[in-house]
């Protein structure tokens, strides 16, 4: 007879070479009850499995070898089985965790999800960014005018800060909603690869001036000394000897901007087309200021009808920006991120469970736990929409609620 110590050891080799397939069955049992029913299989329903399957695996043995089951004494067997038990717990333990935390849902995006390199990404206030850069030349979009040379030169030099904590479908909708907005462009196309360089495809605008009007009012042009910081969408006042004229800010543009855009382009002044219908050389496609420098330039008002003629013909002492107050729209956003949420844009898919229906009958709030703040169809906007409104394929809803809630409901519709 072999001593304690060797009946140990092959109690433990024994306990190994049967206990493999209980563990295996063990974890697809507790895998699959947590991913399907979220249930976890109780431990002594596992003991009782793994005993079963083990006893079966030395059922087979001793058919096997016949001395296997005479040579066995106490020891062996009861260390074996111990052995057993615990990669069979082991096993199923590891199974539940993984069903636990395993994805609900799969989606191609989810799988094919681009990430950005390590080696672009910047620590600022202890938060990770990085800097977009537009790569190679600007395109043209298909079914839009060329872009002008001076727009597709800023396009080229253009460049921002995003936060890095974000995918880069994500990104891309930033930088794509960025250089719209900063260049009031038509149509932008953007694609980022994983060193945040873009690839950028844009529509020049059309009809941006008179986009920015607002019916009853007429856009004039006065020279003056610009306030710094003055933009777009600001209220000013342009005062003349006789009264003083109030209005929006559509566009405005500095005299030192203008001769820094004329220096570093060589060669003939850009232009319009070639020519005017007499002859004379187009103006130059100078280009607006999203903010002002300060200084001498040109600053275009939305003032009324009625006192166009009037400013036309009247000396421009100075500007004046008037106050707006405070923006509630920010003590909004601040207030919600204090409370721990935040305000995401989602694109409705074709396969997700809002589309086709209301924001009633989705359930958005009880079953995600996110709230629709606002819903925008092929640009046309509806904020704090009812129950009742419909949601269609394409839709870009905004939402609020917990980033853990909104990356759920995101996973779903999108």
């Amino acid at each position: 007879m072999a001593s304690f110590p060797v009946e140990v050891l092959f109690g433990i080799y024994l306990g190994v070479l049967t206990g493999i397939v209980p563990a295996l069955v063990s974890w697809t049992f507790g895998f699959i009850f947590k991913y399907v029913t979220g249930v976890t299989v109780p431990a002594f329903g596992v003991v009782v499995l793994a005993v079963a399957i083990a006893g079966v695996n030395g059922g087979l043995l001793a058919l096997n070898d016949p001395t296997f089951t005479q040579s066995a004494n106490q020891v062996r067997l009861t260390v074996a089985v111990v052995v057993v038990l615990m990669i069979s717990l082991y096993a199923h333990n590891a199974g539940d965790k993984m069903g636990a935390e395993f994805p609900r849902k799969l989606s191609l995006r989810k799988l094919t999800e681009r990430t950005l390199s390590t080696d672009v990404i910047e620590l600022a206030g202890g938060r990770g960014q990085v800097r977009v850069t537009v790569s190679g030349e600007v395109g043209d979009m298909e079914g839009y005018p060329p872009v002008p040379t001076e727009l597709r030169r800023e396009l080229r030099e253009w460049s921002a800060a995003f936060p890095a904590d974000v995918p880069v479908v994500e990104l891309e909708t930033r930088v794509t909603d960025r250089l719209r907005t900063e260049f009031d462009l038509a149509d932008v196309a953007v694609t980022l690869d994983e060193r945040a360089r873009a690839t950028v495809s844009v529509a020049p605008p059309l009809g941006g001036l008179s986009k920015r009007i607002p019916p009853g009012k007429r856009a004039v042009s006065v020279p003056g000394l610009l306030p710094t910081g003055t933009a777009r969408g600001d209220e000013a006042s342009v005062v003349t000897p006789d009264r003083t004229y109030r209005g929006s800010v559509v566009s405005l543009r500095s005299d030192r901007a203008r001769d820094a855009a004329a220096g570093a382009v060589a060669g003939p002044p850009l232009t319009d087309a070639a020519a005017t219908p007499d002859g004379a050389a187009a103006p130059s496609l100078a280009p607006t200021l999203p903010v002002a420098d300060g200084g001498d330039g040109r600053l275009t008002v939305a003032v009324d009808a009625a006192g166009t003629e009037s400013l036309l013909a009247s000396t421009v002492d100075h500007l004046l920006v008037r106050s707006r107050g405070t923006r509630r729209e920010y003590e909004l956003l601040s207030l919600l991120r204090q409370a721990g949420d935040r305000i995401r844009k989602v694109t409705v898919g074709d396969d997700g469970p809002v589309a086709g229906r209301t924001i009633g009958e989705a359930a958005v709030r009880d079953t995600y736990g996110v709230t629709v703040l606002a819903v925008r169809h092929e640009g046309d906007w509806r904020f704090a929409p009812r129950g009742s409104h419909p949601v269609a394929v394409g839709d870009d809803l905004f939402v609020v609620g917990k980033p853990d809630a909104l990356a759920a409901f995101r996973e779903a519709v999108a």
